[in-house]
């Protein structure tokens, strides 16, 4: 009986001495490592992780460009500096999908391509050029790519085996006269090879990666505070709350100052512009980190979900606006991905968001 009792007493030390989960973790299981999810990718799904990754690069340039299908000449995913496009300044990146990290012959026959095509003015020699892929890049092909002078020689040492067949489908690409003495004195730091969590780093900037990595949003900066004046963005909603005031009190109030004879009015108006102004806030940051799309479902889910009570009988406009915000604000949302990130008053404002947008009316 006794050893029994240790061996639960060695039992319970185990199961103390690991990390709990969380209700999130037990639900959906532990948060995955993004390297080990982008490692585990197949050719479509990198396709379109880098597809998404372009976007935290295209602020850096004027224009990005990513040609498709084969005839690419080296040219994977281009980012201009200047209007010159190709023939100007501008940075190439390689973005390559294989089973296991990248070597020197992944490699080199693209650092062939740019060499011949920039050698022929097809293009001139870009200013930087990374390889980009899942696994990252061998421990060799990293050592040999670090020494720009080592690589060039390596390039040099094994272009008939490695490179000169594979620049053009129709042509061997000797290294030969004008073409070597090119290829002897072009800069080989240009090339470098991005490693997997460099690019997972940049990916945060792009909408798309909280949905691919989880997380959830970052902290939202605060909501400014509404301007004294009506601002032109505001006319529609605050139009649309005058009336439903003035169906309350049975007269025509056209002005926000007419407010002043009710307290109540006023401190309402005051709340639904800080309100409207407080999803505005909401909008732009989600806009710019979330999948597009992911504000405008929360409008749609709080639209059907105040649907009944703004259809309902109410005694005038003031009445259905204040019913209509009060439900938006209980609404059972947890399914909906901003749930965590949408305030209450954020909910009051997505009303008036509806409002000036024509899709609520508060006279009837």
């Amino acid at each position: 009986m006794k050893e029994q009792a240790l061996e639960l007493t060695d039992a319970i030390k185990v199961i103390e001495s690991k990390t709990l989960l969380t209700a999130q973790e037990f639900e959906n299981g532990p948060k995955l490592d993004p390297l080990k999810v982008i490692q585990g990718y197949n050719g479509d799904e990198w396709e379109a992780f880098v597809d998404e990754w372009i976007h935290s690069v295209s602020d850096k340039y004027i224009k990005v460009m990513r040609p498709t299908g084969p005839g690419d000449k080296g040219v994977d995913v281009a980012g201009f500096s200047d209007s010159n496009e190709l023939i100007g300044v501008w940075d190439n990146y390689q973005c390559k999908h294989y089973t296991s990290p990248l070597s020197f012959g992944n490699i080199a026959p693209e650092i062939g391509k740019i060499l011949w095509h920039s050698f022929n003015k097809i293009y001139i020699a870009p200013r930087s050029c990374a390889f980009i892929a899942p696994k990252g890049a061998s421990t060799t092909l990293s050592l040999l790519i670090s020494n720009s002078e080592k690589l060039k020689k390596e390039i040099i040492e094994k272009w008939d085996s490695a490179i000169a067949n594979k620049i053009t489908s129709t042509l061997k690409v000797e290294l030969k006269g004008d073409f070597l003495k090119y290829v002897s004195e072009f800069d080989f730091r240009i090339f470098s090879a991005l490693s997997p969590r460099s690019v997972i780093e940049a990916h945060k900037k792009t909408p798309y990666h909280p949905g691919r990595f989880g997380g959830g949003l970052p902290s939202r900066p605060t909501s400014e505070q509404p301007p004294e004046e009506i601002a032109e963005n505001e006319i529609t909603y605050t139009t649309k709350l005058l009336d439903a005031y003035g169906q309350h009190k049975g007269q025509a109030i056209s002005c926000p100052s007419q407010l002043k004879t009710w307290s109540n009015l006023e401190s309402h108006f005051g709340r639904s512009r800080e309100a409207f102004y407080h999803a505005e806030s909401l909008r732009v940051f989600v806009r710019d980190k979330a999948d597009p799309g992911t504000f405008e479902s929360l409008q749609k889910e709080i639209l059907d979900g105040v649907a009944d009570t703004y259809d309902g009988a109410h005694a005038d406009g003031y009445a259905r606006v204040v019913a209509v915000t009060e439900k938006a604000q209980s609404l059972s949302l947890d399914a909906h991905p901003l749930n965590k990130s949408a305030f209450p008053r954020d909910r009051r404002g997505i009303c008036h968001q509806l409002a000036n947008d024509g899709a609520l009316t508060w006279k009837k």
